[in-house]
């Protein structure tokens, strides 16, 4: 087991990339009310309704100790500015371009923000001396996987999407810079995060859309899935806590195995996820009853680029930070229905 050493991040400095999107937007509200001073990096592009990222902008601006800078990852020059400006503490990565399917149709997106845009953090983490960078992976990376729960000591070598490909490539990157230039690195493997605010992109958000406009939804794999998902207030608490915990590289005996979290570098992986996979069906109907509305459905076969099943193992996380989740599918459910019946009326 690796050493861990504390540090609060309330009062600190923190960049957080992705501030205009669902995690980011939610986790600098949380550090912002924690008293944290907050720097918010995002080019706020169109993959999903920009509507809906400058909604939730508005909302962060109205807190004092919150800033913004709109500029893409791989803007070398923009990144630099913001880190000799802001001098953060903590970096907090969460900006990607995201989405398994997308990644089909728009490979060259993942490679300038995934790929050049995370060297583009790096460098600068490299050459500002922060404490920690915690960067957003993806339970992706587990591509054709078939062992339940997906575990973080699982080798993870079949990618199979673009997406996928990209966070495992991340993954590998931040080992590199945490050898070579000891700074402490901790990637988190997110499991279908879903909420208020959620991303438009999202499967439970299409059906929400859908059922409200009367629309038929289409369930793939004829709704044979099943996916770990995890509320937006769980997230956020991983994540501060994971911020909080500050690996040191003293422990080689996963190297040898080709263990992903353990490392003489100070390099940790986390899964983040709810550790209880639930049925799409069970999950529509849950969706259904929040809405007060039934769903027509179409059941059509396996996507390419996707899973038939997600299923987190977050024993380590919660073993190093105390992390656990609180918030049951139809509980999280209910609490998106509210917002999105608001947000949309």
């Amino acid at each position: 087991m690796q050493k861990i050493v504390g540090q609060d991040v309330k009062g600190s400095r923190v960049l957080v990339t992705g501030a205009a999107g669902f995690i980011g937007f939610h986790l600098v509200r949380q550090l912002c009310e924690s008293g944290a001073e907050v720097l918010g990096y995002d080019n706020v592009n169109d993959y999903y309704y920009i509507s809906l990222k400058e909604a939730r902008l508005k909302e962060l601006e109205e807190l004092e100790n919150f800033t913004f800078i709109k500029a893409d990852l791989e803007d070398q020059e923009a990144m630099e500015q913001a880190f000799a400006d802001f001098q953060p503490v903590f970096v907090i990565h969460l900006a990607a371009q995201a989405g398994v399917r997308y990644s089909i149709d728009q490979p060259r997106a993942y490679l300038n923000s995934n790929l050049v845009g995370f060297l583009n953090i790096l460098e600068c983490c490299r050459h500002n001396k922060i404490k920690h960078l915690v960067f957003a992976s993806s339970s992706s990376v587990y591509g054709a996987n078939t062992k339940m729960p997906f575990s973080e000591s699982d080798k993870v070598d079949h990618p199979v999407s673009l997406y996928g490909a990209t966070k495992k490539s991340n993954e590998l990157m931040a080992h590199s810079y945490a050898h070579l230039y000891d700074i402490p690195c901790t990637g988190l493997r997110f499991f279908t995060v879903y909420g208020p605010w959620g991303r438009p992109d999202m499967a439970y958000f299409k059906f929400a859309n859908k059922i409200m406009q009367g629309e038929a939804i289409d369930v793939y794999n004829h709704g044979d899935m099943k996916r770990d998902f995890t509320y937006i207030d769980d997230i956020v608490d991983g994540i501060i806590r994971s911020t909080e915990h500050i690996p040191s590289g003293n422990d080689t005996s996963g190297v040898d195995k080709g263990e992903a979290y353990n490392s003489n570098a100070p390099y940790r992986i986390y899964n983040i996820g709810n550790n209880n996979p639930e049925n799409l069906m069970d999950m529509i109907g849950y969706l259904e009853e929040a809405l007060g509305k039934k769903a027509e459905v179409n059941m059509l076969p396996m996507q390419a680029g996707d899973v038939p099943s997600t299923y987190a193992n977050i024993d380590t996380l919660s073993s190093d930070t105390g992390y656990k989740p609180t918030t049951d599918l139809k509980t999280g459910l209910k609490k998106f229905a509210v917002w999105y019946s608001e947000f949309y009326r």
